[in-house]
């Protein structure tokens, strides 16, 4: 008997315990999101194989080049399910018009936009001219550029992610991409 209430106590005693001990109400752990690395660039200079386009510029060695005839090109990172788009046009005493076309593509996305950051660039030695947008929120792109020599030739590019736009979902490649777009931009060369 002594000793089944001595069990009982030492129940009643654990029991008492462990409920006092669950006083604090429980808090759920955030959500949390995929830790995302990626492997440091390294650049190569491209040029495409026919030698027909007008420029060249340095490319992340990790992306893929796809040529199209009128010299677009579309450099794709399968592992973030996301392209750089490039547009090359000669100018033809319509630059200005080609810069209002290159502002307007940017603008459009004002309207899921955060905010619009322009950055102007300009490298004097290459004769390169333009400015980097860098486009916050859940907008389509996140970042843009135009480039021109402002006599004969003008390139525009946008990076597109093949995925419903959630700027947080996709910051890490977006940011990624950003780095290698500038490295185009920054190393572009007229032929």
């Amino acid at each position: 008997m002594i000793k089944s209430k001595a069990i009982v106590f030492l129940w009643g005693a654990f029991v008492s315990l462990a409920l006092i001990s669950c006083k604090e109400e429980a808090v759920p752990k955030p959500k949390s999101h995929l830790r995302l690395d990626y492997p440091v660039a390294k650049y190569s200079a491209f040029s495409n194989t026919s030698g027909n386009c007008a420029f060249t510029f340095d490319i992340n060695e990790s992306s893929k080049v796809k040529m199209k005839q009128d010299c677009s090109v579309e450099i794709q990172y399968p592992k973030m399910k996301a392209t750089i788009y490039l547009n090359y046009k000669p100018v033809n005493n319509n630059i200005e018009q080609l810069l209002r076309d290159a502002q307007k593509l940017t603008y459009e996305h004002v309207v899921k936009a955060d905010d619009i950051a322009e950055q102007p660039f300009v490298n004097p030695v290459h004769k390169a001219y333009g400015m980097f947008y860098q486009v916050g929120g859940n907008a389509a792109t996140n970042a843009q550029f135009y480039v021109t020599d402002s006599t004969r030739h003008f390139l525009v590019g946008s990076v597109y992610f093949y995925a419903k736009p959630n700027y947080d979902s996709i910051l890490p490649a977006a940011a990624y991409i950003k780095n290698d777009m500038r490295k185009i931009m920054e190393t572009v060369k007229w032929k």
